[in-house]
């Protein structure tokens, strides 16, 4: 079959005789015969070319042109009309018409155009795949790296995009989950469609539910209007579950429901909705650890997991540290004006040397402080090692002499000690973000804010600078 067109025209008459002209070229021929009926027929049927008369019952041909390429930006569409006007003519040209014809109908000319049309459509849709697929693997290349760990991930998440499997995706705080949910989304078939993130460690579990199901007005106390949940926001899309380890027992039974009738009903509504959105998981948790102590319900498990992309932690690709260094250095030295242009050969060694349990975000970060920090052009290793703690400096130092003291007391300044490490360490991670921060040391946030009060810490002194971290959407 050459392709599928749809005629919207009230003429009965013009369209069996598109009918006439098109069905032997081995066209399927659709028609509609007013302009709402013909934007449903696009809609329902998604024609190759559209053939539109300019005088319609209800809408304008103009109104149905603009109103069909909003949607369909590469949609051929051909404005008819029965009298020949320069100005209407240039009117559809500048909405994106592909061509403007006169009644009545050329035989030899409309099909010119209608083969014409079909070309120029699937080659604008060749192009647009092209660049897609370029932006996808050229987004994880410029954010994590070239390392051969990073080429395997990229070709993984090549394969996944093009099926509709839900994903799960594994890694360390820090590694560029997000970033990689979104690579999945750009390079599927619903990348014109939204991707929806949420954060289910960030939410409490009692608004969790009408975060992800939306609400009805009235459906508890405080809703006092209707409220779209995120899987309504995704709709065609993508829905990002970040954490979704912290998840409750009750809402993993009612994701798992939802996951299994491809229906969602909002709090509040006396009956579920059709739904169509793909799901991309995310922790840094083990979920199967979590499965066989009873913590994440395994059937849940195994739907969010029908494929698995496991994230290296920046420590196992060492040879990505340079590169991302260099970008984070440059972002950072135009975002803070400051006039530093490279990292010196032995704070690059540090900084490879380094183990990162924060990945790439606490490497980021450590870049953005040594910029902001540093006194010349180049980032000396003197700050990199101060900045990275006081341990490895003190590593190189003469030994103290001794002191005598009890078991007890060297027992308690070395656990003192090993706490503000351990919390410095995480609160840099975080950008001094304390929910985070007690969460990766898994500990409730009333005794990581005591603990801190104890050993003189602050959360302001690890979140600056980060004025541009809210303003992305893409994290690691």
């Amino acid at each position: 079959m050459a392709g599928k067109l749809l005629v919207i025209d009230d003429d009965e008459a013009s369209c069996r005789l598109m009918k006439a002209i098109f069905e032997p070229e081995g066209f399927e021929v659709l028609e509609a015969h007013d302009g709402q009926s013909g934007i449903a027929s696009e809609a329902a049927a998604l024609p190759d070319v559209v053939f539109v008369d300019l005088r319609l019952p209800d809408l304008d041909g103009l109104d149905v042109l603009r109103l069909l390429r909003e949607k369909r930006p590469h949609l051929p569409v051909v404005v008819l009309t029965g009298h020949a006007d320069v100005k209407t003519a240039v009117r559809a040209t500048q909405l994106g018409g592909f061509d403007y014809l006169t009644k009545p109908i050329d035989t030899e000319e409309v099909v010119v155009v209608a083969r014409r049309a079909l070309e120029t459509g699937a080659l604008r849709t060749e192009v647009e795949e092209l660049r897609r697929r370029m932006a996808a693997e050229g987004v994880l290349a410029k954010q994590m790296g070239s390392s051969p760990e990073v080429q395997n991930l990229v070709g993984r998440v090549k394969a996944v995009a093009a099926s509709n499997f839900s994903v799960l995706i594994l890694g360390e705080t820090g590694t560029g989950k997000e970033l990689v949910a979104l690579a999945v989304h750009r390079k599927s078939q619903r990348c014109n469609r939204p991707f929806i993130a949420l954060d289910c460690g960030a939410i409490p579990d009692n608004l969790l539910e009408s975060e992800l199901f939306g609400h009805e007005k009235g459906a508890f106390t405080g809703a006092e209007r209707r409220k779209q949940g995120r899987f309504q926001l995704a709709e065609g899309g993508t829905l990002f579950l970040d954490e979704i380890g912290n998840l409750a027992p009750a809402l993993q039974a009612k994701l798992l429901r939802v996951l299994e009738s491809r229906e969602v009903q909002a709090v509040g509504a006396r009956q579920a909705t059709p739904m169509d959105v793909r799901f991309v998981a995310a922790t840094n948790h083990d979920l199967q650890q979590h499965v066989e102590a009873g913590k994440f319900r395994a059937d849940l498990y195994f739907r969010l997991a029908q494929y698995t992309l496991s994230l290296p932690a920046l420590r196992e690709r060492p040879s990505d540290i340079p590169y991302l260094a260099g970008r984070f250095l440059e972002e950072a030295a135009v975002e803070l004006r400051r006039p530093v242009q490279s990292i010196a050969p032995e704070a690059m060694r540090l900084l490879q040397e380094y183990r990162w349990p924060g990945n790439v975000r606490e490497l980021r970060n450590v870049v953005r402080q040594a910029v902001l920090e540093s006194t010349d052009a180049m980032v000396r290793r003197e700050l990199v090692s101060k900045l990275l703690g006081k341990q490895r400096a003190q590593s190189a130092r003469p030994a103290a002499p001794p002191v005598h003291r009890s078991l007890k007391e060297i027992a308690d300044v070395a656990a003192r000690e090993a706490e503000r490490q351990a919390i410095c360490q995480v609160l840099r991670s975080t950008l001094g973000n304390k929910s985070q921060a007690a969460k990766a040391l898994q500990t409730d946030y009333k005794t990581l804010h005591v603990k801190m009060k104890h050993l003189g810490i602050r959360a302001s002194d690890f979140n600056q600078p980060a004025a541009s971290a809210s303003a992305t959407t893409t994290r690691h």
